[in-house]
């Protein structure tokens, strides 16, 4: 099982300083395997605490990324799929996915703020279609040269290997469009025991399709102030089928993004190798 955390792309913590730092310590600790960040394009006024309604764009976060790190994953946790025009999506990924060579893990959900979709002038009631929609145009990007959108056939390159997929959301609709895309999951704060019967679900589903063993990545925050408590909880993901698990939680500076990561990647030398 590998190790992640999340690095803040919103509210104070995402000065372009504070974000390569916090970058380049993950990348300089060997048991930390990837960074995440998070997407949000248009936070209501309301609803702001935490980060004053600052985002940095994600994809645009982790191509900076790309070249501040050397060896660390860089993971979006989840880019939401109706927010953005779905060719466009295709290209940034490609993008990222060549410069930062090869290094991208592509997390991806339907959305949840009516308010965001509001602002942008999408349909909330159409985000899982056109979730859909914009995997099944990354499949066909990333599977040939030349693609056909809106009649037009064009060529999609750089084409890249595509990067990994991790589906957010809950069954059934998250495994159906794991499976369907050759992704993985990525469940929310699930705990080890409601994590299991989940995951043996979405493995047998898998095999009786003749795919192999998708991944999980857990998205949740560990109790970093008590290292046993967190070791043993790492364990028991493990146990569950996690193959990833992210921590994410509030930081104020560099600093403290270092004390976060040294505990977490102590707490990681319980995990089986």
């Amino acid at each position: 099982m590998r190790l992640g955390v999340v690095l803040r792309n919103m509210g104070p913590a995402s000065t372009r300083e504070t974000i390569a730092a916090a970058a380049r310590l993950a990348d300089a600790t060997p048991p930390i395997a990837d960074v995440w960040v998070t997407d949000h394009l248009a936070i209501p006024p309301d609803d702001s605490e935490g980060s004053d309604g600052r985002y940095l764009d994600p994809l645009a976060t982790l191509a900076f990324l790309a070249a501040t790190t050397t060896r660390v994953g860089l993971g979006t946790s989840v880019l939401v799929l109706p927010y953005r025009p779905p060719l466009l999506v295709a290209k940034w990924v490609a993008t990222v996915q060549e410069l930062s060579g090869y290094r991208l893990m592509l997390g991806v959900g339907v959305g949840w703020m009516a308010a965001e979709f509001r602002a942008l002038g999408v349909d909330y009631r159409r985000r899982g279609a056109l979730s859909e929609e914009a995997l099944n145009l990354l499949d066909r990007c990333f599977a040939t040269d030349v693609v056909e959108v809106n009649g037009q056939p064009f060529l999609f390159r750089p084409r890249p290997s595509r990067p990994p997929l991790f589906v957010g959301g809950q069954p059934p609709f998250a495994f159906r469009r794991a499976l369907a895309h050759r992704g993985g999951w990525m469940p929310m704060g699930l705990a080890p025991d409601a994590l299991a019967p989940c995951v043996a679900e979405l493995r047998a589903a898998a095999a009786g399709r003749g795919l192999p063993s998708p991944e999980v990545a857990v998205l949740t925050s560990l109790p970093l102030e008590d290292l046993g408590r967190t070791r043993t909880l790492l364990v028991r993901y493990a146990e569950a089928g996690a193959t990833r698990v992210i921590h994410g939680a509030r930081y104020a500076d560099a600093g403290a993004f270092r004390s976060m990561v040294e505990r977490l990647a102590r707490a990681g030398e319980a995990l089986p190798s």
